[in-house]
């Protein structure tokens, strides 16, 4: 058996691929903006490829931008024009049965490994892994649970044309926000109950599914659990959902803010840390008080996060979700069951003390996004620092601690030095590159807005 693999890793793999009766295997391995990248081989040439070091793919796919380009990268010299290689190795754990093929067919999560059997570091699991390793070397285990937004919308072939809310089962389409209707939920339900049955035969472990404010928005609840299993499963969501939406002959979005009159979508983190060796909650004391862990990660999040920005707002859409008139944070502020902060303390008992990062959109890179928060939250903890008290009332009504555009928030991110330090300078070099190639393409764009107010006018 080669270094890259365990023997228990492939017998697990061998037997499980006998027992399910696939015959297909998709290696799937998320990119910079939480793209699935990856092949698709007979279960027979996976299993040998797992056993050989052959599952191999272009190296550069890590680093492609959302518009297909590749970005100079910095101190690469010529590895990107060279594009070597890297070996894939399927996350054993990570197998599952894929749902909606008639080839009887799984997928596995994969990390990319250079060919001396290293890990390429700026790989997004890498990066949340590292993560999660200096975590453990504090006996500490961090627990997460997403709530993810997106809307259905009418299909769009032309994207010159604004997106349009779909036709649900009564013949017409919803015009106007309806928080939690039940009644608008059912207009779709064919659509939800296919997604439920394939999160089900993929193993997803979602927990509800709501009408959120937005016409024909969303909202999904995923189960706590460990950061790696939840980040996978935020991104396979996506990809069946976006999949059932369009059996269903409308698109399914995660867009930020797709439509100009609507709320945006996020993806709030719920955050909590427990004791590997208690599984005891270290956010509160036994009397159910907060503890100094739990109000210095608050504050670890509160000095860090606006820095890292790009991480939890990867796109020049990001940006138009965070106004105050669509119930989006705008800043950093803490409060206890306030939806107006950024960071908000849901009303728990000491066992179940969590925070909720607020900041992050549908549109980010879970992996990415959940590493930031997750990396913010250590520093301040090990460096013992101090949160603001509590915010009483609206946040809104308190300056802007967030950048209001993509180009700030790269030119901050420069200046986040102990979150870029864990998270691996290479990555947030090359992390960085590829957004600024992004924006140079957007500003390049003469949008809808300019010829419709200024063609004729100025």
């Amino acid at each position: 058996m080669s270094q890259f693999v365990h023997t228990a890793d492939y017998k697990h793999l061998e037997t499980w691929i006998k027992e399910k009766g696939v015959t297909e295997i998709e290696l799937l391995l998320p990119d910079m903006n939480g793209i699935i990248r990856g092949k698709v081989v007979p279960a027979s040439r996976f299993l040998q490829g797992v056993k050989g070091r052959t599952l191999r793919i272009a190296s550069s796919i890590l680093t492609v931008t959302m518009t297909g380009d590749y970005p100079e990268i910095p101190n690469n010299g010529d590895e990107s024009i060279q594009d070597p290689d890297c070996v894939l190795l399927p996350d054993a754990g990570s197998i599952r049965v894929a749902p909606g093929y008639r080839t009887p067919t799984a997928f596995v999560m994969t990390d990319a490994f250079s060919n001396n059997g290293s890990p390429i570091d700026i790989a997004p699991r890498r990066v949340l892994r590292r993560v999660l390793e200096i975590y453990a070397d504090k006996g500490w285990e961090p627990i997460i649970a997403p709530e993810l937004e997106f809307f259905l919308t009418a299909k769009n072939i032309d994207p010159d044309l604004p997106l349009e809310t779909p036709i649900g089962r009564s013949g017409r389409a919803e015009k106007v926000s309806q928080p939690y209707g039940l009644e608008a939920l059912n207009e779709h339900e064919d659509l939800i109950e296919q997604v439920y049955e394939y999160c089900e035969i993929a193993e997803i472990d979602i927990d509800t599914m709501i009408h959120e404010a937005g016409a024909a928005q969303l909202e999904v609840n995923f189960n706590h659990g460990d950061p790696m299993l939840l980040a996978d499963q935020v991104l396979v969501f996506k990809r069946i959902f976006r999949q059932v939406a369009l059996a269903n002959g409308v698109y399914g979005t995660f867009m930020a803010k797709p439509m100009d009159n609507q709320p945006g979508s996020a993806m709030h983190i719920h955050q909590s840390l427990q004791s590997k060796e208690t599984g005891q909650n270290l956010f509160a004391h036994s009397n159910g008080q907060d503890s100094p862990l739990f109000r210095s990660f608050i504050a670890g999040l509160q000095k860090f996060l606006p820095d890292c920005a790009p991480l939890f707002a990867p796109n020049v859409n990001s940006f138009r979700r965070m106004r105050p008139q669509f119930d989006a944070p705008i800043n950093v502020q803490w409060g206890r069951d306030n939806r107006s902060c950024g960071l908000r303390v849901p009303l728990s008992d000491g066992q179940n003390r969590r925070v909720e990062n607020r900041l992050p959109g549908a549109d980010c890179n879970p992996y990415l996004a959940i590493a930031a928060s997750l990396a913010c939250g250590y520093v301040g903890m090990v460096q013992e620092l101090e949160p603001t008290a509590p915010l009483q009332g609206s946040a809104y009504r308190l300056p802007r601690s967030l950048p209001r555009t993509l180009d700030e928030a790269l030119e901050r991110f420069k200046d986040c030095g102990p979150v870029r330090e864990i998270l691996g300078e290479d990555f947030c070099q090359i992390f960085a590159a590829i957004k600024e190639s992004e924006l140079d393409n957007f500003e390049g764009v003469v949008s809808a807005w300019e010829r419709e107010h200024l063609l004729l006018k100025v």
